[in-house]
């Protein structure tokens, strides 16, 4: 894994910067490159936590904290109103931590100033993302607690009669993140709204290992990544879990030389060549994941602690 996890970091070092770049900035549609740089602070931020005296954080850091300091930013994430709420408070929780230029704060106060969306007009999920945020940017609010927000949602509602295609992979695992810091708080431990403990967290494990053997066998490339720090982020040893063994064996399997996954999904392999803007929309989320996933399972929680005991899982071939 720490092959795999290397080469999808250096391709995000080396391409990252063309998100705001000129001819990035004419060459991609403005709501998808805004939100692929707040995944790219996002993936910063797990990199600074999970491995601050990497090499390849600096010029990371360096496009973030320039794109956090551009004036002209925030009109861009509310170019898109239903993504604007969102966006803008994504942006102000994701601020590098010292960066006090930038209009950032301005864009916290105004959201602070307008209050936050009524429960009704979001999801569970999408009102649990909104509490995480809020709580990361500092911001005060009246949101629903983690545990009314959790059992609101689809996983925890998801009975074992149910069929496991009633639940929709980005919904489990961004839950699953957002209770667990990205795996870097351990299940139902440091914090006082502690939620996957006992048998929550023996269902989310399930639902979580049983949607990777899914997307494995239908070769989606991205979700896998997602699933394997979800199995991360819920105490599994993904490396050791067989569905988490596969997947990542999957992904060293496709990875490009240059280190990028190159596509969502097996169906839309990229077969453009590795610098053209085609491959680059194609590759970049899939990568990323990739990046976010292997950076956090190696690093993100020291010594391994608080493991569910698994059967070793057959790795050879994983990158």
């Amino acid at each position: 894994m720490a092959e795999l996890s290397t080469g999808a970091l250096h391709w995000m070092r080396l391409h990252s910067g063309f998100l705001d770049s000129p001819s990035g900035r004419a060459e991609l549609p403005l709501t998808p490159r805004v939100k692929a740089l707040l995944q790219l602070a996002l993936l910063r931020r797990s990199w600074e936590r999970a491995a601050p005296e990497d090499p390849g954080l600096p010029e990371v850091t360096g496009t973030v904290q320039r794109v956090w300091r551009d004036p002209g930013f925030p009109a861009q994430l509310a170019a898109e109103p239903r993504y604007a709420w969102q966006f803008r408070l994504a942006y102000g929780a994701l601020a590098p931590a010292g960066l006090t230029d930038g209009p950032h704060p301005a864009v916290l106060a105004e959201l602070a100033a307008d209050g936050f969306p009524a429960p009704r007009r979001q999801s569970a999920f999408g009102s649990l993302e909104t509490r995480y945020y809020a709580d990361l940017a500092g911001l005060r609010h009246h949101l629903r607690s983690y545990r009314e927000l959790y059992e609101a949602g689809r996983l925890a509602r998801h009975g074992d009669h149910r069929p496991l295609a009633d639940l929709d992979v980005c919904d489990v695992t961004h839950t699953v993140f957002h209770l667990t810091d990205f795996g870097f708080r351990t299940p139902g431990r440091g914090h006082p709204d502690a939620v996957l403990t006992g048998a929550a967290l023996e269902h989310a494990r399930d639902r979580v290992r049983r949607l990777t053997e899914e997307t494995v066998r239908r070769e989606e490339w991205d979700l896998t990544g997602k699933l394997v720090l979800a199995q991360h982020c819920l105490g599994l040893d993904p490396l050791r879990t067989p569905s988490g063994a596969a997947g990542l064996r999957m992904l060293a399997e496709v990875q490009s030389p240059g280190g990028a996954i190159p596509g969502r999904s097996a169906g839309d392999r990229a077969d453009e060549a590795p610098t053209t803007v085609e491959f680059f929309r194609k590759a970049y989320q899939s990568t990323l994941v990739t990046a976010l996933a292997t950076l956090i399972v190696l690093h993100g929680r020291p010594g391994g602690a608080d493991r569910a005991d698994e059967p070793p899982a057959a790795v050879r071939g994983t990158r």
